[in-house]
């Protein structure tokens, strides 16, 4: 099978904003045996998308459009399908009843611009939006599929994962299973050349490489004609990097570093405080991002400047004026300053120089140190960052994490 990807929408022509969903589905389908051999960006206007599906429906199989569903009059993705295929546009009865509830149960009226997210072309197949007030749609003609997807990346991530992946999966006539391998505290570079063997090795099962937010994935995807099959094909594979990459891994399945640092600290009655300076909260932020983080969060300190790490964490000032901040001695300070003030078992630090300004040649713009109190012994991590300062402060945090979690897998393995 052979697919295209169209996004559609001027603000992508100009630039204000990212097109991530193409690169998204283009991976979805590598990961299916799907080609796609063209993708496309067209803006808001019915005859010029209406000519990019005829002009790539003369290449392809499969026809994949994200973004024009919305509510206003530029969002013509699905007029210029019914206007490319003769087909009317129809009302939905069930998308219209979901549209009346979402907007009546916030007290909002149904104007007319949201009702025409209930109609679609003529024979379409609608696909519930659970994220979104615009719903998605497969087409089926002349053994031919165009698939109509929203534009935000946060809708259109859900709807291929549960709807289009499987409604393409039995098209092709064969079981596909993905594991997803979860790595940190190494890069994609590192990462890449530690099973670079693997990866060229590749036919089947796949491994496809992705840097993400807070870390890295591989998704290990194998194909074959029944589920044992398949996994007899995937295991070995999957065993074999996680072998590879060691502690380097630090679960299989979709999860976050965060849900398993959680995990770890419950499952060992551990209970976790933090003291955070440059990345201000961000720390705290991400625990407590996992529902059962209650059971063992016990405070989490935001002591920004040298008076509050000396009046709410107990930090030395003659040390702060010796070292500065910005130290592996306050790292170590402010960490033992939160278990003791917090009476938690773990205590995470974060002091670091997020910029863009206040580097210095000694202590530059990135320069960030974690500290760790584990039952009274206390570590400190020196870690040197780029990019923005919410990409230092992000990659801190981290990091931080990251360092918690190998210290609680190796202490859970003894």
């Amino acid at each position: 099978m052979k697919a295209e990807i169209i996004a559609v929408g001027t603000e992508l022509l100009m630039g204000e904003i990212l097109n991530s969903n193409s690169r998204d589905i283009a991976r979805e389908l590598y990961n299916l045996g799907i080609d796609v051999y063209h993708q496309s960006v067209v803006g808001d206007n019915l005859n010029r998308v209406s000519k990019e599906l005829e002009t790539a429906f003369e290449r392809a199989d499969l026809v994949i459009t994200t973004g024009g569903l919305g509510p206003t009059r530029d969002d013509l993705t699905k007029e210029a399908a019914a206007h490319f295929l003769k087909r009317e546009m129809i009302l939905d009865e069930e998308s219209i009843r979901h549209l009346e509830d979402f907007f009546g149960s916030r007290g909002l009226p149904l104007n007319e611009g949201n009702k025409r997210q209930a109609y679609f072309p003529e024979g379409a197949k609608i696909i519930p939006n659970e994220n979104g007030t615009a719903p998605a749609c497969i087409i089926e003609f002349d053994e031919k599929v165009l698939v109509i997807l929203p534009g935000p990346p946060r809708e259109v991530i859900p709807l291929m994962e549960k709807y289009i992946i499987p409604y393409l999966e039995k098209r092709t006539g064969k079981v596909f299973i993905s594991d997803i391998i979860n790595i940190s505290g190494i890069g994609e570079g590192h990462m890449e050349e530690k099973i670079m063997d693997i990866i060229e090795a590749q036919e089947n099962p796949t491994v496809a490489p992705y840097a993400k937010e807070h870390g890295l994935t591989l998704r290990v995807t194998a194909s074959a004609s029944t589920e044992q099959e398949t996994r007899l094909l995937l295991e070995p594979v999957v065993k074999k990097i996680c072998d590879r990459l060691g502690m380097d891994v630090y679960a299989i399945g979709d999860t976050t570093l965060e849900a398993v640092v959680a995990s770890l600290l419950i499952e060992q009655n551990l209970s976790i405080s933090v003291a955070e300076s440059c990345s201000g909260g961000l720390l705290a932020g991400r625990l407590i991002n996992y529902p059962g983080i209650s059971k063992v969060f016990k405070e989490g300190f935001i002591t920004y400047s040298n008076e509050s790490k000396i009046n709410t964490l107990g930090v030395d000032s003659k040390i702060l004026s010796k070292y500065g901040a910005v130290s592996e001695e306050v790292a170590k300070q402010m960490a033992k300053g939160a278990t003791d003030r917090a009476k938690s078992d773990v205590a995470l630090s974060i002091t670091g120089i997020a910029g863009p300004d206040g580097g210095t040649d000694e202590k530059p713009v990135g320069l960030v140190y974690i500290g760790l109190d584990l039952l009274g012994e206390v570590k400190v991590m020196k870690m040197d960052s780029w990019g923005s300062r919410d990409n230092v402060r992000r990659r801190a945090v981290s990091q931080a994490l990251d360092m918690l979690r190998r210290e609680l897998q190796m202490r859970a393995s003894k």
